[in-house]
């Protein structure tokens, strides 16, 4: 059940809560520090539930919603008219391939969003609860105003919260506010408006990382900070698929109309009855509309989805899989997405210079072993408790040093651990030179702190240019976006404990500089996305110049500037549109202004996907084209939001669903080149022999079958296979342009042209050899032989192709020769020179068509 926004004795805004003092939130709340009576808790819930993660709709209705294809109502209309002209076997097929198709597409939908469903079900938060005089742990999802709730270190916030106790408390709010810095909280009201200066509430989706707190629940649900980020439901326009098809339907329409006119004007004119002439024409055109048309789309993006969900990346829609393949710009949240999520240790300095982690010295790895020195202790390789320390100790390991560097027989003695009003943390050890004091903290605290300066040339008092010096390096680490700790020490006396009022007349060694790290396959996957022409843009609330540098690590600026949420602000829509093409990287931006930007490129006409895992995220992802919530750490809003859900945290799964796109628009241009070569072949074969012979060539029915062997199964093995003998390098290369302009059009011509012509030679020549009964025939097997020929030039080395292929060609053989069955279809069972010359006329086609692929 949901718990959602109920009514309090007094109205109060979702912004107005951390400007309160914790009692006044109390009262008005009705509750206390004890939390709510289980009574209480329960009158809070609502009596039904009020909305689900994702819309849950019957398989009819979500059908239904599948009809929606351009050629829809022209074949409904022509099922009618079959009907009315007795045509029901005709009519029951094509509405039977419309069910299909429908059926088939609400079916993927039912069955993503249950999958999404259930991974969400999954990751379930419980969280500890104050009922009166019960501690008990509930679901998130359970939790009402008024509950008080409990946190530690590593708990994930199930709700807006006031806090009432903080302890030491530190939050990892990067998936609000896209901030990846820690930032410390006190139960001191703000009146502060900006989130993430809102010290002291957390926020449902953040995570605490130090400390331990006590809330009061004030909102809960879509009434949340991170609810709040999701937006209404954005109508995006029609996918490229659809649109493709519908320009296809404009033309394929017509020509059916066009050649059923031509046959219907030539019967009247050879004096023949105006019913069978108007019967004749309709069959022919209704037959020669390809029924499998709007199916192929379909078939191809549920394959792919198929696909894509075994590597890791769910699809709500199948239709989704068609907009990756025409993405043109992938816009990046940093934090978590780009990079690791998670602080690590980067850069060393000894105070006058600094250097990568990977390439430091003798003198910066004795930074790292005061650092090591001046960090927690731990028992039995416990895990650091602070996100913080654990860096630190991690890429100081990971660099070679240790504590005893320089220091032989160091032992702790005591220390005095880090607090946020502290700013330092002090480990008091003793070697074989005597005791020492090792300090590790903020700059502006330590820096105080520090009488000298262990300079690379020696030591000197820190002050005057020294300490400009210091302060200056200090300074330009931390506009680079990284969180600086200062690194000191000093020889003590035999004392063995350790109090605040020793921690004075310190040696600065240097400094170690954290930040979030780039994710290692980062860079491989933003150059394959440049290289299938998708522009990189980050997006991201972090420090410019953190931002800068990351793009830079991933040779993502491209000439391009940074952009900060500041300037965007100063431009109007039409300005942004003009200057969003130039940037490489947003930063410091806010929800609304993601939301901008991405409104912003689709103003330039661009198709635009966003990435993110943060609440933040959420309107960003909702109005893209394609919204992609990534990895398994993504908030519930991202994934509310999200077309796409990627279910680990491997970015170069957006590649292989990019190249999943690509692979559909080759996969559908090969079979709509069978669909409509096959079919205009068939309309110019029927109009030809008509006009030839005014007993006509194949009625409706054989037409239908034509279409039933070599388009329902082969065209749709095509469509469910990726091209087999492609790399995905050259998919990369493919797309609506590439796939479905130029190239489609040729192979669409070059079907017909040979199909139509296969089928007329083999018809004349069962003419002069048989009755006008074995010359159809003739030609019907050829039509099929034909097209089916044609398809194994293009994917004979798909088994799934060559076996439908075959399917056909045996039921073909088995209507033919069965004399009851062959009557039904208006055919009589052929001869062996009858099937000779449908051979030749096939094997023709075939070969011809090989050459042309060569040539």
């Amino acid at each position: 059940m949901q718990a959602v926004w109920r009514p309090v004795p007094r109205a109060v805004p979702r912004t107005a809560w951390h400007a309160m003092a914790p009692g006044t939130v109390l009262e008005l709340l009705d509750s206390s520090p004890e939390g709510l009576t289980d009574d209480a808790a329960h009158q809070r819930f609502p009596d039904h539930d009020e909305g689900a993660d994702f819309r849950r709709m019957g398989v009819l209705r979500a059908s239904l919603e599948e009809l929606a294809s351009p050629l829809t109502p022209a074949l409904a209309g022509g099922a009618a008219i079959s009907a009315s002209i007795g045509a029901v076997a005709d009519a029951t097929i094509i509405l039977g391939v419309l069910g299909m198709n429908a059926l088939i597409g609400g079916v993927q939908r039912i069955t993503a969003d249950r999958a999404l469903n259930k991974l969400l079900a999954a990751s379930v938060v419980r969280v500890v609860v104050r009922r009166k005089e019960n501690v008990t742990q509930l679901p998130a999802d359970q939790l009402v105003l008024g509950d008080v709730v409990e946190l530690v270190a590593g708990d994930a916030v199930p709700a807006d919260c006031r806090l009432l106790e903080a302890d030491g408390l530190e939050l990892d709010e990067s998936s609000l506010t896209g901030e990846s810095m820690l930032v410390t909280k006190t139960v001191t009201a703000t009146p502060a408006v900006p989130v993430a200066d809102r010290t002291c509430m957390i926020y449902r989706g953040t995570a605490v990382a130090a400390g331990r707190a006590v809330g009061v629940v004030v909102a809960t649900g879509a009434n949340t900070e991170a609810g709040s980020a999701i937006g209404p439901e954005v109508r995006r326009g029609a996918d490229g698929v659809a649109a493709r098809l519908q320009t296809l339907a404009k033309v394929t329409i017509p020509v059916c109309l066009g050649a059923g006119g031509i046959l219907l004007v030539t019967d009247i004119l050879r004096g023949r009855p105006l019913g069978t002439s108007l019967g004749r024409s309709v069959s022919l055109a209704v037959a020669a509309v390809p029924e499998g048309l709007p199916f192929v789309a379909t078939v191809a993006e549920l394959a792919a989805a198929r696909r894509l969900s075994k590597r890791g990346a769910l699809v709500r829609n199948s239709a989704t899989i068609e907009a990756l393949g025409r993405a043109q710009v992938l816009c990046f949240d940093k934090t978590g997405t780009l990079t690791e999520g998670r602080i690590a240790l980067r850069r060393v300095s000894d105070g006058a210079s600094s250097r990568w982690l990977e390439d430091i010295s003798t003198v910066e790895r004795r930074v790292l072993a005061g650092a090591l020195r001046a960090s927690p202790l731990v028992d039995n390789g416990e895990l650091l408790p602070h996100p913080t320390d654990r860096a630190v100790v991690d890429g100081a390991r990971g660099a070679g040093a240790y504590p005893d560097d320089g220091k032989e027989g160091w032992v702790p003695i005591d220390e005095t651990p880090f607090e946020p009003s502290r700013g330092y943390h002090a480990v008091l050890g003793t070697f074989s030179d005597g005791n020492l004091l090792s300090v590790k903290g903020a700059p502006e605290i330590v820096l105080a702190q520090c009488t000298r300066w262990r300079r690379p040339d020696g030591d000197v008092p820190l002050e005057g240019t020294a300490g400009r010096d210091v302060e200056r390096v200090a300074e330009n680490l931390a506009r680079q976006g990284y969180r600086v700790l200062a690194v000191a020490e000093r020889a003590a006396s035999d004392r063995s404990d350790l109090d605040e009022s020793r921690i004075r007349d310190l040696r600065l060694i240097g400094f170690v500089a954290l930040a979030d790290p780039v994710r290692p396959t980062a860079a491989a996957a933003v150059a394959q996305l440049q290289q299938a022409g998708v522009e990189v843009v980050m997006v991201t609330g972090d420090h410019p110049s953190t931002a800068e540098a990351i793009a830079a690590e991933l040779n993502a600026l491209n000439e391009r500037r940074v952009m900060t949420g500041t300037e965007l602000d100063t431009l109007d829509d039409e300005q942004l549109a003009a200057e969003v093409t130039t940037v490489a990287v947003f930063a410091r931006v806010s929800p609304a202004q993601k939301a901008r930007i991405v409104e912003a490129l689709q103003r330039n006409d661009r198709v635009v996907a966003v990435t993110g895992d943060g609440a933040n995220d959420a309107p960003a992802i909702r109005l893209a084209d394609i919204g992609i919530a990534l990895g398994e750490r993504a908030t519930p809003a991202a994934r509310e939001a999200a077309d796409l859900v990627v279910t680990d945290d491997r970015i170069e799964t957006i590649v292989d669903a990019i190249v999943e796109g690509r692979a559909m628009w080759a996969s559908v241009r090969d079979s709509l080149a069978i669909l409509l070569g096959g079919n205009l072949g068939e309309i110019g074969f029927t109009v030809v022999t008509g006009l030839i012979n005014g007993g006509g060539s194949l009625n409706a029915r054989q037409l239908l079958l034509v279409n039933l062997l070599t388009d329902i199964l082969p065209a749709m093995a095509i469509a469910v296979r990726p091209p087999p003998t492609i790399t995905a390098e050259m998919l990369l290369a493919e797309g609506p342009e590439a796939s479905l302009g130029a190239a489609l059009t040729h192979d669409i011509y070059r079907r017909a042209a040979l199909t139509a012509g296969a089928a007329i030679s083999a018809w004349i020549l069962g003419r002069a050899t048989g009755t006008l009964r074995q010359a159809n025939t003739i030609a019907l097997v050829a039509l099929v032989g034909a097209q089916l020929g044609q398809t194994l030039v293009v994917r004979g080395r798909t088994p799934l192709v060559v076996g439908c292929a075959l399917v056909s060609l045996l039921a073909l053989a088995a209507i033919v020769q069965t004399p009851g069955l062959s009557q039904f279809f208006g055919s009589s069972p052929l001869l062996p020179h009858g099937w000779m010359i449908a051979a030749g006329a096939t094997t023709a086609a075939t070969a011809l068509s090989l050459l042309l692929q060569q040539w």
